[in-house]
């Protein structure tokens, strides 16, 4: 399919069945569209709509987000996993309001300062707080690509990926044509088109059920709620090693401390 014909399908398909009614596309906000594109990470839009609500209720401003204790950021984020990524939030806001005076960068290049914000979170916050034109790399973009690209190839590069969308990209309209390839991805996803195991370095994500990740989450859970419990023996006696090496970790990177003898949230 050549670049025109993939741009007016994709577009078409974005005008009458996009997913026009989401929280995060009514805002040009960059601290808004920051928490949802933190949040989207690696988790489902059904998932984070609730919670991206909440979350803002709590901390309607960068300012109020950089003023607060690490551990009210984590407590308003448990449920939703990953927890790192609160704590990403929490030190960008911080070095917003240092910084940056309490307003964000303008463009992409600057926001990648931001700590824990990479090439493209940056380039989605430039895209959708202001329009500039950048080229995203997700998995619903790279198989609205990879379906109708090289549907003959088995093995696609992201370089590859990226010369199609340098010349398939309407200058001018990075908002539309970012949500529009998103949402006719997933589309392309619900009706079990399958491309990830065609792009090269793709890793599939082992299964969450005994994982260090179910340990982190269970333990930042359980503090979070100021469960009077050990910690060591949350997931059971036969996880109780596993426990304690994901608490040491989450000592070390700064989301757990140990105060009078006790593990609590960092604040």
């Amino acid at each position: 399919m050549t670049p025109r014909k993939l741009r007016t399908l994709v577009l078409s398909y974005y005008k009458e069945y996009g997913r026009h009614t989401l929280p995060w596309r009514k805002t040009r906000d960059p601290y808004k569209i920051l928490i949802s594109e933190v949040m989207l990470q690696q988790t489902q839009v059904e998932r984070v709509i609730p919670y991206y609500g909440k979350f803002l209720k709590r901390f309607p401003s960068v300012q109020t987000l950089s003023d607060a204790p690490l551990s009210d950021v984590l407590r308003v984020w448990q449920g939703l996993g990953y927890n790192r990524r609160a704590k990403m939030l929490h030190e960008a806001a911080r070095t917003v309001v240092t910084e940056y005076g309490g307003s964000f960068p303008k463009t992409a290049v600057a926001l990648e300062r931001l700590p824990g914000v990479g090439p493209y979170t940056a380039g989605a916050v430039a895209a959708f707080a202001y329009n500039e034109d950048t080229l995203l790399l997700e998995t619903n973009i790279r198989t609205v690509i990879v379906h109708h690209c090289f549907q003959d190839q088995e093995s696609v590069a992201d370089s590859e990926i990226r010369t199609v969308l340098e010349k398939a990209q309407p200058k001018g309209m990075a908002r539309e044509w970012q949500w529009a390839l998103m949402d006719y991805g997933s589309h392309l996803k619900r009706n079990g088109v399958r491309t990830n195991h065609k792009v090269r370095g793709y890793v599939k994500q082992t299964a969450f059920k005994g994982s260090s990740r179910e340990a982190r989450g269970a333990i930042l859970r359980t503090l979070a709620a100021g469960t009077k419990r050990s910690l060591s023996t949350i997931l059971g006696e036969e996880r109780k090693e596993q426990v304690s090496a994901e608490l040491l970790k989450l000592v070390r990177e700064g989301l757990v401390e140990k105060r009078n003898g006790v593990y609590c949230l960092k604040d």
